[in-house]
């Protein structure tokens, strides 16, 4: 029985984490074992469980289960410098320690297009419907992925919720909030500031 590195029963990220270097001759040995290698990446950003449920789902595609995560600069070039919310370190650590994640990844901002999948050349790459739908991917870079994969598949979305929504709904929350203070404190300061409000219109 395997039970040491990644086919053990430790959650520490130690023993999950692989650099970009080093993700490829790992993929290859498993499936030298006959091992069926899946991959799949984001942000993981507020780990929520629509998450858990979607790692489970792309771990039943086979016997090893490789996880990409953008790095805080990655995140901050793509969504800008409030995000992401939870800094890099707890994202991998967090993903360490869910039983359907075997190695996670890091991914750098320099890194090369599609690297992890050119470094993997994954059995099955798991892709997020809700992902291909914000940022769709032209046909020919599609093309140019199946290269390096077997198979491709796109999940549908395992929740009600994603990460930028919940991140949408925090911040109108704060602003209504910040927006009754100042309205209790300085009567009249909003309508100061912005103007009447016409009729029909809310702010």
């Amino acid at each position: 029985m395997i039970n040491k590195g990644i086919f053990g029963p430790s959650v520490e990220l130690k023993d999950r984490l692989k650099t970009l270097e080093e993700i490829g001759s790992l993929a290859e040995h498993c499936r030298g074992l006959g091992l069926r290698v899946s991959m799949t990446q984001g942000s993981w950003d507020l780990y929520h469980d629509a998450h858990k449920k979607y790692l489970a789902k792309a771990r039943s595609f086979g016997d090893l289960l490789i996880v990409g995560v953008d790095s805080d600069e990655k995140i901050r070039h793509r969504k800008g410098k409030d995000r992401p919310m939870v800094p890099q370190g707890e994202r991998l650590d967090l993903l360490a320690g869910n039983r359907s994640v075997d190695v996670v990844v890091l991914k750098e901002l320099n890194h090369e297009k599609w690297a992890l999948i050119k470094a993997v050349r994954p059995d099955v790459l798991i892709v997020s419907e809700t992902t291909r739908k914000n940022k769709p991917i032209p046909q020919e870079e599609i093309d140019e992925i199946k290269q390096y994969c077997g198979e491709i598949v796109v999940l549908p979305a395992q929740g009600e919720t994603t990460t930028s929504a919940r991140v949408a709904h925090f911040t109108l929350n704060i602003g209504r909030q910040i927006k009754k203070a100042l309205e209790d404190s300085i009567p009249g300061i909003i309508e100061r500031v912005t103007g009447p409000l016409g009729e029909g219109e809310e702010r």
